[in-house]
């Protein structure tokens, strides 16, 4: 068991846009500590999302993030010799975690072209309700719809 629950560290906004939700994205870009490379990565592809759409890059990456927040996840239970997947509404922060998470790994997978470009067309997807982040999304909000019986085994 815990001794106590750890300290959430404060993360700073970033300098160019004075948003702390752009520093989560630039910290989950980088590999191996190469923070001005992520940096460079998603500012360009934050203009890049600007231009397209003619709108504020921070308020269509916000928009984006939201279309793929999930509000559900399912956890699994031991319960008697059986392994039940329990449905739990999930707090805000830890959502937007795990939509920064689907839209980088998604945009990782896809095939050629440079981490700014897949970067960009991942996120304009997520804007426009469309993708493999949103498809995540609603298969993980099905599988809480679905298994929704077990809710009663959350504690």
């Amino acid at each position: 068991m815990r001794r106590r629950r750890a300290v959430k560290r404060q993360i700073q906004a970033d300098p160019k846009y004075n948003s702390k939700l752009v520093t989560k994205l630039v910290n989950m870009v980088m590999i191996t500590g190469k923070k001005a490379l992520a940096e460079r990565i998603v500012y360009s592809t934050l203009e890049m999302l600007e231009q397209k759409t003619g709108k504020g890059a921070l308020e269509v990456f916000k928009k984006a993030v939201d279309n793929v927040r999930p509000l559900l996840e399912v956890k699994p239970r031991r319960v008697g010799g059986a392994t039940y997947q329990v449905p739990i509404e999930i707090k805000q922060d830890r959502g937007t975690i795990i939509a920064l998470r689907w839209i980088r790994n998604f945009a990782r997978t896809r095939k050629g072209k440079a981490m700014e470009d897949k970067l960009f067309q991942e996120l304009f997807d997520a804007y426009k309700g469309e993708g493999a982040a949103i498809k995540k999304r609603e298969d993980t909000h099905k599988m809480a719809e679905s298994n929704k019986a077990f809710a009663h085994y959350r504690w």
